[in-house]
Parts: structure tokens; sequence; C-alpha cells
């Protein structure tokens, strides 16, 4: 008996230890905001930092992918909060391919990853410098789905509901 506990217990704490999330918030980084490295790339060359967004563009390379994400506040768990301040905008810049189907327009999505350098591009006719993170690690959060509920009014809700008996049909007044 004892042993079985012992093996629940261990496979209780790997499912844990397995979430993708939780490597993510607990990823050990320095603590400097995109509005530090828009200001000063240079000096923040090589920081590992934990950011978060969502996704504006995918651009598919040669070797590599770039996640053009709007920066978002970070939940304690490391979620994007949506609707939340932004400082700008940045590149995650991914090794190999990343599907933009899966990765698409308006996916919350964190990564941890170094600093390395920054691209001027245009947003419409404005220049703009992102910076790039170079991924270490990432967690695309799933889509939120929202349900509407339909509950049925109660039956005292209904006109004359007590005053006629099922097989009988009157006409509406």
């Amino acid at each position: 008996m004892k042993t079985l506990l012992i093996v629940a217990l261990i496979a209780l704490c790997s499912a844990c230890a397995s979430d993708p999330a939780s490597s993510i918030s607990l990823a050990v980084v320095d603590d400097v905001s995109l509005a530090q490295v828009r200001a000063n790339n240079d000096a923040y060359q090589g920081s590992t930092v934990r950011w978060g967004g969502v996704v504006a563009e995918v651009e598919n390379r040669a070797d590599t992918t770039w996640v053009f994400l709007v920066q978002q506040e970070l939940r304690d768990d490391a979620k994007p909060i949506a609707d939340s301040a932004s400082d700008g905008r940045f590149v995650a810049r991914f090794d190999g391919f990343v599907d933009p189907v899966v990765y698409k327009l308006g996916r919350s999505l964190t990564v941890v990853g170094r600093i390395d350098g920054s691209v001027q591009r245009a947003i419409g006719e404005f220049e703009y410098r992102f910076p790039i993170v170079a991924v270490l690690d990432s967690h695309l959060w799933a889509e939120e789905v929202r349900i509407r509920h339909y509950y049925p009014p109660p039956p005292w809700w209904y006109r004359d509901y007590h005053y006629r008996p099922f097989p009988y049909h009157y006409p509406d007044w």
C-alpha cells in the first residue's frame, strides 16, 4: 500500500512539473522592460528576458522564423494580460519553422530568450525599431473560447402558464 502511494505521488508531481507554462513562469530572467531595451539596445545585449504579447505577424525565413509581437504585461503565471498597457513591439526569433496558421494573428504568446540586437522595419509609413529576442523557451496560450449560455426563462415567466393546461390550445390575446 505504501509503495502504491509513493508511485501515485511521484506520478502526480511529474504531471505538474511537465506543464510548459510553469517552466516559463519559473525561468530566471533579468528585470528589463521593453521600454528600457528600446531606449538603449546595446546596453542590454545578452540579457535574458520574459516578455509576452499578442502575435501581430509571422515571417518565415530560410532557417529562422520571426514572430512580431505587441507586448503586453504578464500575470504571475506569465500569461499576457489582454487589453493591458503596452510598451511597444518586439520580434521573437525562433530557430526553424513556425507555422503561421498556429501562431496566427491575435494569439497570446510568452517567450523567454536573450536580447540579440534590433531591426528597423516599417509599420505603415512609420520606421520602427524592434528589439530581437532569440527564443530559448516559449508558450503559446490556448485561444479563449467564449460560450454564450442560453437559459430559458422560468415557467412563471410565460403568459398564463397556470391557466392553460397542456392538451388545450387557446388563442393568444
